[in-house]
């Protein structure tokens, strides 16, 4: 499976009639849809940057649907789940739930009450996919920076200004200027406050609270670009 250039809907089970089906209503509706008859025949094309949704039979010959889940999970294979099962199966829907599934369908199933939960998933997996994005631009912008100008960034990061941080460092304030410019002038921050959101995109055990940088001067003047 290649790369796509918007969300899918991926279909996997076992009943050639059910995928037929979902196939027939998706497409009538404009949703762009693939099946597969096992979790195996998934798994051998699912990549880590499928987008979309995923409508997983629970009860399947070889690998059931929550053991698929979890290696979904295993794989960082980010792709919304909603479970497809039928009465007897609702015990073991609902601990796919637990596990992360977005939510479950019983069969026979109301086309609109289903055609709306894929609407619900697709979205869900969009601001999921956002956020991913959001993170690896961060990680990418940072990963620019030398140990030393990460050790004044995490400094800058408590609020501390340039003297405080010259001392704590063993530096010069002129230095310590010199590595603040390049902090900006590498992560492509226009201000102190991006930049301190960059850092904490990446560690939000750090609150905005403790990790606000105070107002001064230096902090309040555009970056040098």
């Amino acid at each position: 499976m290649t790369s796509n250039s918007g969300p899918m809907v991926y279909v996997v089970d076992d009943d050639e009639s059910i995928r037929r089906s979902l196939e027939t209503l998706l497409n009538e509706v404009g949703i762009a849809v693939t099946t597969f008859p096992s979790a195996e025949a998934f798994l051998k094309v699912a990549r880590p940057d499928c987008r979309g949704c995923l409508l997983l039979d629970v009860r399947m010959p070889g690998m059931s649907g929550l053991q698929l889940q979890q290696v979904l999970q295993q794989q960082s294979i980010p792709l919304s789940t909603i479970i497809l099962t039928g009465h007897a199966d609702v015990p073991m829907a609902v601990n796919a739930m637990s596990a992360g599934a977005a939510g479950f369908v019983e069969k026979p199933f109301n086309p609109q009450d289903l055609l709306d939960r894929i609407h619900s998933c697709l979205a869900l997996n969009e601001r999921q996919a956002a956020i991913q994005a959001q993170l690896r631009d961060a990680a990418a912008r940072l990963a620019r920076l030398s140990e030393r100008e990460l050790e004044v960034l995490r400094e800058v990061v408590q609020g501390r200004p340039s003297k405080l941080i010259a001392s704590s460092l063993n530096i010069s304030d002129k230095t310590v200027d010199v590595h603040r410019s390049n902090l900006m002038r590498k992560t492509g921050s226009r201000s102190v406050a991006e930049l301190v959101r960059l850092w904490l995109l990446l560690h939000p055990q750090q609150t905005a609270t403790n990790a606000a940088p105070s107002a001064s001067p230096e902090d309040s003047k555009p970056a040098r670009r």
